[in-house]
Parts: structure tokens; sequence; C-alpha cells
């Protein structure tokens, strides 16, 4: 009848008709995530902006990868004849596999997809490095960043080099259209705080004598 009084809406149309503001902002930041990452992904391809510079972002790509520094701390383990350096590179070592686990770990329960305009020639993959969120080459940067000022003893310019060489890694990673800003501010973040966990369990000869003993 044209008296009665509309129906009620039911509860879950009310919240898509009163979405939170919460919600909004959100949907909002990202929205702005993936339209900046993908203006920005000026390596993405050949035919990019910046197409011509997309062989050194994978040389760089390389260099950030898990599988050199794994190999080569484990060389340098092998090859150390220093009690300090094998403490120092031990500690790395597990520093990296830490990186490796937790990324993984994180990948897995989000899994965000990679950008749409990112090509899939990225140097030896796994499984879950079909995700997205976060950056693992961020994250090793950021944790590798912190480990090798704390425990090396650099002159300034090779410091200043370090910082430089993840700053680099990490914008190399959006250019290359391999992620999302997002993901590469959070792996920043992971990487960061994934070296205090590696400072508060420091593997010395007195708190892990049977791992010592090997080397």
């Amino acid at each position: 009848p044209g008296g009665a009084a509309a129906a009620p809406l039911p509860e879950e149309d009310c919240m898509k008709l009163n979405p939170s503001f919460v919600g909004i902002a959100l949907r909002s930041l990202l929205a702005i995530d993936l339209w900046a990452s993908k203006r920005l992904g000026v390596c993405a391809g050949e035919g990019s902006a910046w197409g011509s510079a997309r062989p050194l972002m994978k040389v760089i790509e390389v260099s950030g990868h898990g599988i050199p520094w794994l190999l080569g701390t484990f060389y340098g383990l092998c090859q150390s004849d220093s009690s300090a350096a094998r403490e120092v590179l031990l500690n790395l070592l597990f520093a990296l596999l830490l990186d490796l686990l937790m990324v993984a770990v994180v990948k897995g329960l989000v899994k965000r997809p990679r950008p749409t305009h990112n090509k899939m020639d990225m140097f030896v993959t796994i499984s879950v490095d079909k995700y997205s969120f976060p950056s693992g080459h961020a994250t090793r940067a950021a944790l590798v960043c912190r480990f090798v000022l704390r425990h090396l003893v650099l002159a300034v310019p090779l410091r200043v080099l370090v910082v430089l060489w993840a700053l680099i890694v990490s914008i190399s990673r959006v250019m290359l259209g391999r992620h999302n800003m997002t993901d590469v501010l959070f792996g920043l973040l992971l990487g960061y705080a994934l070296y205090g966990v590696v400072e508060h369990c420091w593997l010395s000869p007195a708190t892990a004598p049977a791992l010592f003993a090997l080397w």
C-alpha cells in the first residue's frame, strides 16, 4: 500500500550503503598505491619509458636476491679461519634464512598478486614468489644493510654505498613492475624489525656451542 512504511534494509545492505571511514580510506590508499606503482613501473618492459635501463635493473635485482647472498655467506663461512668472522657470518646466514622464512609466511598468508604489468621473468623463483606482498628484496636489503653497518668496520663512503644499495634495490622493485609501493615499504619495515630479532637471538660459542663445533 502507498502509505505503508518501507521495509528496513538487510544489515549487510546497510553496511554497503554506509561504508566505514576506515574502509573508504583503505580502498582509497590501495587505489593510489596501484595507480602510483604502475606509473613508476618505468622499466616494466622493453617498451616502457625507461625500457633501455631494464637490463641494469635486472642486475640490481640479482644483487638483492637471496640465493647469491646465501651461497656467498656459506662460502665465506667455510673459508674463514677467524673465529670472530665465523661468528658474524653464521649470524648473517641465520638472518638470511629467517628473512626467507618470514617473507614466505607473509606472502602465503596475504596472497597479494603481483602487479598486472609485471613480466614474470624473475631470477630463480619458488611457489610463493607469484605473490607480491611483501617485497623479499626490500626486506633483505634493509636487514643486510643494518647487519653490515653494525658488524663490519667500513669507511664512511662504503657505509653510504651500502645504504644507497639498499635504497636502489628497493626502488628497482617498483621500477621493474615486480611490486607495488606498499609491498616495498612493508618489506623495508619487516627487514628493519628482523634485524632486531637477529640481535636478540645472536648466536655465539656460548649460546650455540653445537653450531660452532661444526666449523
